[in-house]
Formats: structure tokens, C-alpha cells, sequence
């Protein structure tokens, strides 16, 4: 665990940037999997044609998120108590 500590890190203004991207690549991940393998099955052409659905579900999520998630801050204020 030190290790990673010690590693340098990404200043905290990258965070609006780094959530996005990370929770947009493994949402599309998950869901592409899942809608891809709905609609072929498990198939051979199963693993040749989800790459591409993940990557096309990829390039739109992430910049949706962008655009998306300080609405959804705003939103989930107004719903949750802030702590303490």
C-alpha cells in the first residue's frame, strides 16, 4: 500500500475529467457485454463484434457524462443532506 501512495498522482482538479472517463469505461464495459451478448449469444461473433459496441457505447457515454454529471450534482444535492 505504500507503494501506491508514494506514486504520484493527478492534481484534484482532474477530478471533473478522471470520474467520467473511468465510470464511463467500465459502464459501457458491463452494458455492451450484456446487450451484445443478448442479441448474438454466445457466439464466436460474440467477442469479434463487442469490442466495437463497447467502443462506440464508449465514445458517447464519455462525453454525455461530461456534459451530464454536474446536473446530477446538482440534483443529488437537493435530495441528500450534505455530512455532518
Amino acid at each position: 500500500m505504500s507503494n501506491l501512495s508514494s506514486r504520484r498522482r493527478l492534481p484534484a482538479r482532474y477530478g471533473t475529467v478522471v470520474l467520467p472517463f473511468l465510470l464511463s469505461i467500465v459502464m459501457t464495459f458491463v452494458v455492451s457485454a450484456i446487450a451484445t451478448l443478448r442479441a448474438l449469444g454466445p457466439s464466436p461473433d460474440f467477442l469479434s463484434t463487442w469490442p466495437v459496441s463497447w467502443g462506440l457505447s464508449w465514445l458517447v457515454a464519455f462525453p454525455t457524462l461530461l456534459l451530464i454529471l454536474p446536473l446530477v450534482r446538482r440534483i443529488m444535492a437537493l435530495i441528500v443532506a450534505p455530512p455532518g
